[in-house]
């Protein structure tokens, strides 16, 4: 695969070593991943911005080539924690405001972003961006199918499982690749072995499912109904939500303007989990579009 001028370097932020991919010049755009990603999921989206803006796409820590600080089961990486190394990051790399593009886990880390340094933010941008609004919608019958895997994840056994063998770590990894992209399933085969291989690499999986354990407490507070009741995030903010997201459903955009109160909010019809990946060219557009319109 082509990673021609992709520049990889790793950088000290908040305790950890990050790893983080940069490519292009202008306007800094940091790009935060979901699970199962890593900063390659966002190459396509990179090379379609990089004549407009500076994109920087770490590995979250315990993602990629990120620093492990807790090789077994750690509540220690949060949404809190992920934004204090993304804030740390941008002091490392002397940027005093960059805009947010997050997804997934990153969705998560975009909203701790905008209540713990919304003076280092120009705008935020997600896709199908969880939220606590969803609430008990999340773990309704209907759902149960979508959602086992966020408790098998706090399993201490999990992460052996599914790194057993190559192609147990394939079977398990490829099915999210597959399956939550519903506009284009194929979106990451050219990559699959790639993912594959990151998440084999020593103390992946489990950095990857620390998200889960970490989470986990404020998941069943949502599932409650107990969530935190929280003021709404002022920064400017788009979120995308693809209408073919098996695991996000786009009527679960009905409470989004409760949790930013600055909110730019649209349908992408015929793309799933992954619209970076699944249509790269909408994508790219769409960011840049928003991005754009604040710099006017």
């Amino acid at each position: 695969m082509d990673q021609t001028d992709i520049r990889h370097e790793r950088i000290e932020a908040n305790g950890v070593a990050l790893h983080v991919a940069r490519l292009g010049s202008g306007r800094p755009l940091v790009l935060l991943h979901g699970w199962p990603e890593f900063w390659l999921t966002w190459e396509p989206v990179m090379r379609r911005l990089a004549d407009r803006f500076e994109l920087i796409a770490p590995d979250l820590r315990g993602f990629g080539a990120s620093e492990k600080p807790d090789a077994g089961p750690s509540d220690k990486a949060g949404a809190q924690v992920h934004a204090a190394d993304v804030v740390a990051l941008l002091d490392a790399l002397e940027i005093r405001r960059a805009g947010i593009v997050g997804h997934d886990v990153g969705a998560y880390v975009v909203q701790a972003l905008g209540r713990a340094a919304p003076e280092r933010l120009t705008g935020l941008f997600t896709f199908n961006c969880p939220y606590p609004g969803i609430g008990p919608r999340l773990a309704a019958p209907e759902r149960l199918a979508e959602i086992w895997y966020q408790s098998y994840h706090v399993k201490p056994f999990a992460a052996a499982q599914v790194g057993a063998s190559r192609e147990a770590c394939r079977l398990y990894i490829g099915h999210f690749l597959r399956h939550w992209a519903g506009g284009n399933p194929a979106a990451f085969d050219d990559v699959l072995d790639a993912f594959v291989d990151n998440f084999l690499a020593p103390g992946n999986l489990q950095g990857g499912f620390n998200w889960y354990v970490s989470s986990q407490a404020g998941r069943l507070a949502m599932i409650r109904g107990e969530a935190p009741s929280l003021p709404p995030i002022p920064v400017p903010t788009c979120v995308r939500w693809g209408d073919s997201d098996p695991l996000f459903p786009y009527a679960w955009t009905d409470r989004l303007a409760e949790t930013f109160s600055d909110l730019d909010l649209a349908k992408l019809t015929g793309v799933g989990h992954f619209p970076h990946r699944e249509n790269p060219d909408l994508a790219a557009a769409e960011i840049a579009r928003f991005f754009d319109g604040l710099a006017g």
